[in-house]
């Protein structure tokens, strides 16, 4: 299906690169400060600031990632109990509502955003709207890895509990 190729070669490949970057850039303003504070005597007040940021856009980047991969709670415990048709309904019930919970996330990630436009980030002198963005963007693209991941239907695995 073309839809899955363009995402996984394409916009998987991007989030994944930024949300990479981001982690990294997070852990190196993180050992900045440290640096500075406890070394050079002299904190930054940029980098505590840029670590939380950067952050809070990794989790929601990597929500898409996640949920492409299938990498999600699981109702394993019910689904053992149901027939193969329960199952499938049990699926579509659990992508509906996820669905629906990111898509209320999205709306409410765009109020906040909406609502701060005003307010800056003192250390780093942009408006706090930048980090809330995050929000609606990565519930975006969970939405979309859940669909992708339906769309693929993918068998569940099954884990065996005798085996560990």
């Amino acid at each position: 299906m073309w839809f899955l190729r363009f995402l996984d070669q394409g916009l998987l490949r991007v989030v994944s690169g930024l949300a990479q970057l981001l982690l990294v850039s997070a852990v190196g303003a993180a050992f900045y400060q440290v640096i500075a504070r406890f070394v050079l005597q002299s904190p930054a007040d940029w980098s505590e600031a840029w670590s939380r940021a950067a952050l809070i856009w990794t989790v929601m980047l990597g929500l898409c990632l996640a949920f492409r991969q299938g990498a999600m709670l699981s109702v394993d415990a019910v689904r053992g109990v149901l027939t193969r048709r329960q199952q499938r309904w049990l699926d579509h019930t659990v992508l509906v509502l996820t669905v629906l919970f990111f898509g209320i996330l999205t709306w409410a990630g765009i109020q906040m955003g909406w609502r701060v436009r005003f307010q800056t980030m003192p250390s780093l002198g942009w408006s706090i709207s930048w980090i809330y963005i995050a929000i609606p963007i990565g519930s975006v693209l969970a939405i979309v890895g859940v669909i992708a991941r339906w769309l693929e239907n993918p068998e569940p695995v099954v884990v065996d509990d005798t085996q560990l």
